[in-house]
């Protein structure tokens, strides 16, 4: 890898997990009308397509990331325009899905690198963001669902913030225990959010430290 390639490479991981990050900072914003709506999902729209398409040059995973940025984005405005259950569970199946490509392209990007630099470490930590929001709209889905299936000190969960706490709380292995699933697939998904945090550290600090290794 040549400097100038690696320069672009660590501006563009670091972009994106300074994007994700941003982005779970001002979820607040779509509650502030169809206008806020626009903007938030605008910006989380964008993001993973962009991401996709600076880190990946295979067309099939860009195209899946533009469709599914696409889809994402209309129906999280029909969404805050309509408010129905139609568009609800739009907004979670389609973010589940747009998730699901990203993940598949920094998965990619990681493991097929053959030595640890900088921006190899940006982009797993990006991706243990994005399985933790990933994870936010599995549980909304479930929620959804089963309404009642996530419970805390308030009563029943039911918003995003809520669920998306929940879920780093549960990645992280934190277990703080104001919010707790209740019902069956709450309490298996969460399970196996947290088993697989804990997995993704161990076989991240085992690639890692194998391509150290390798090139010394």
């Amino acid at each position: 890898m040549t400097t100038a390639q690696g320069d672009r490479e660590l501006w563009q991981t670091g972009g994106l997990l300074a994007a994700i990050i941003l982005h779970n900072l001002i979820y607040p914003i779509s509650q502030f009308g169809l206008m806020g709506a626009i903007v938030f999902y605008l910006f989380y729209a964008a993001m993973f397509v962009v991401g996709t398409w600076l880190l990946s040059h295979r067309a099939i995973l860009r195209a899946l990331a533009l469709s599914t940025g696409l889809a994402v984005f209309a129906a999280g405005v029909a969404n805050a325009a309509l408010g129905t259950s139609f568009t609800a569970i739009a907004v979670f199946a389609t973010s589940i899905i747009y998730h699901l490509v990203i993940i598949v392209v920094l998965g990619i990007y990681i493991f097929a690198a053959r030595q640890v630099f900088t921006e190899i470490i940006l982009a797993a930590t990006s991706l243990y963001l994005i399985i933790g929001s990933a994870f936010a709209a599995i549980f909304a889905l479930i929620e959804w669902f089963q309404p009642g299936s996530f419970a805390g000190a308030n009563g029943d969960i039911a918003t995003w913030q809520e669920l998306l706490y929940f879920s780093y709380v549960t990645l992280t292995s934190l277990g703080y225990g104001d919010i707790l699933p209740v019902k069956y697939y709450a309490q298996a998904f969460a399970a196996f959010e947290a088993i697989l945090g804990v997995l993704y550290t161990v076989i991240l600090l085992s690639r890692l430290v194998g391509m150290h290794t390798a090139r010394n």
